[in-house]
């Protein structure tokens, strides 16, 4: 949004603002909570400012807020564009439609590495999530766009690209697909590393395996598997199935790729034989990262309706499954044989830090700024 503003400016500091913006999440209660008491705490601390609602929380607690008079202004996702016209215009509430997509060109990401959304929306229909019914069906954003918005921050000297979307392996149609457009963001002046977001493992076709070896391919990949016990992928109403998983990952871990995935534990329906057969399934996997939730209930979603699990044996079978991928990642750090390329992000006191090929936050000691700048190491430090 910040791009847009044309006539006034953006600052963090709440006590000099005259409008105040909350960009909600609407992927959990927690998080409707949470933009709930931020709301609360702005009309407590700052009564006279103005406040306007955005994000995908419009779709579920927008219009309350603005019939409540909590909010001056509501505005959807598609309408963020517009985000000048709201803050100087009148009182209004505009959910807008689940088909747009954002045509906005970001230049400057903050850090070394430039984040590029390559496409909206979800096809898929996990009785978890809310996210298809406040995001809307994939649409992609098309090619030519997406090379327009890599030239501009590679000639703004982000020399690497992050691929981003609500689920980026859906990118593309009969003509275009994920593997061809990372061959040409490799083409262009100035990219030297290229990275992905999340995918599903449905996604992996064998055009993406013909990629892999390209140098400017980084060195992790995250592929959503959520569980590794079939009657769990049942329930959580996943496409994916543990042995075709398995299959993949084994093959993804011979070209020497480091692997996460997304886990939720105590989800509806994982008793302690379907806890059990899924932990002792995800030993076999070939992990090194993982993004490891606990399960959060969300109204209007399927699994919202099904038994709770006890609090503390959800959190025990989080340690348990948090170990053993640390464990498993630090056999794959020992075994790792190559220099680790290292952009380096951050730092002071003669200590940076940056992320390598292999998705590891590592920090190197320098006596110069060394910010924005790529570092071989074969001594990593691992942070």
């Amino acid at each position: 949004m910040v791009e847009n503003l044309e006539k006034v400016f953006e600052t963090e500091n709440l006590e000099e603002a005259d409008f105040v913006v909350i960009n909600s999440c609407t992927v959990t209660n927690g998080a409707d909570t949470n933009g709930r008491q931020f709301l609360n705490r702005v009309r407590r601390e700052f009564p006279e400012k103005k406040i306007f609602f955005t994000g995908c929380g419009v779709q579920t607690q927008g219009k309350k807020f603005f019939e409540q008079e909590s909010i001056f202004s509501g505005f959807g996702q598609s309408e963020k564009e517009r985000v000048e016209d709201f803050l100087l215009g009148e009182r209004t509430f505009q959910v807008g439609n689940l088909e747009h997509l954002d045509k906005t060109l970001v230049s400057d990401f903050g850090k070394s590495r430039a984040f590029i959304k390559i496409q909206e929306g979800c096809n898929f229909s996990c009785s978890f999530c809310i996210i298809p019914s406040v995001r809307g069906k994939s649409r992609s954003y098309s090619e030519e766009h997406i090379l327009e918005q890599v030239r501009k921050v590679a000639s703004n000297g982000f020399s690497e690209i992050v691929l981003t979307g609500t689920n980026i392996g859906s990118f593309g149609d009969a003509r275009n697909s994920l593997a061809k457009l990372l061959k040409r963001i490799s083409e262009v002046s100035g990219v030297r590393r290229v990275r992905l977001g999340s995918v599903e493992p449905s996604q992996i076709g064998e055009e993406f395996f013909e990629i892999l070896s390209e140098k400017w391919m980084g060195r992790y990949l995250h592929i959503a598997l959520q569980y590794t016990d079939d009657r769990m992928l049942k329930i959580m109403n996943r496409r994916n199935r543990l042995h075709k998983d398995l299959e993949l990952f084994e093959k993804l871990s011979s070209y020497e790729y480091a692997l996460g995935t997304d886990f939720i534990v105590g989800h509806g329906g994982e008793s302690d034989e379907v806890f059990q057969s899924g932990f002792e399934n995800l030993k076999k996997f070939p992990l090194t990262h993982i993004h490891l939730f606990k399960y959060s209930k969300r109204d209007g979603t399927p699994s919202a309706k099904l038994p709770e699990i006890d609090p503390k044996v959800v959190k025990e079978r989080f340690q348990k499954v948090e170990n053993l991928i640390a464990e498993k990642s630090r056999t794959f750090q020992k075994k790792i044989s190559v220099p680790h390329e290292v952009l380096i992000e951050s730092g002071e006191e003669n200590l940076y830090s940056g992320l390598d090929q292999f998705f590891y936050k590592v920090g190197i000691s320098s006596e110069t700024d060394i910010k924005g700048d790529w570092i071989e190491t074969t001594r990593p430090i691992y942070l």
